[in-house]
């Protein structure tokens, strides 16, 4: 790391790489409850954070698209509990 940083702040760094499919894993849960209730733009903006959480969890693309074309909140609840199960393993 960069000697541009103090000890304490490459420690922050340092956690939230290591952290970083958990923060995106929280991110996504809050998002999916968002995508239940949201509606129109509303509901866009919404999926559009959704996807960002899938890419940085490196779902694959066909996968990403075939959730958003189904525009299902309860789908990418499921799948999401699918890539959990498969990170405790």
């Amino acid at each position: 790391m960069s000697q541009n940083f103090s000890k304490h702040q490459q420690n922050i760094i340092r956690n939230y790489y290591e952290n970083r499919d958990s923060i995106a894993i929280q991110k996504l849960q809050e998002n999916i409850t968002e995508l239940y209730l949201a509606e129109g733009k509303k509901r866009a903006t919404v999926w559009k954070r959704v996807i960002g959480h899938l890419e940085k969890l490196k779902v694959p693309k066909a996968q990403i698209d075939h959730l958003v074309a189904k525009d299902d909140a309860t789908l990418v609840a499921k799948y999401l509990e699918k890539l959990m199960a498969k990170q405790e393993d």
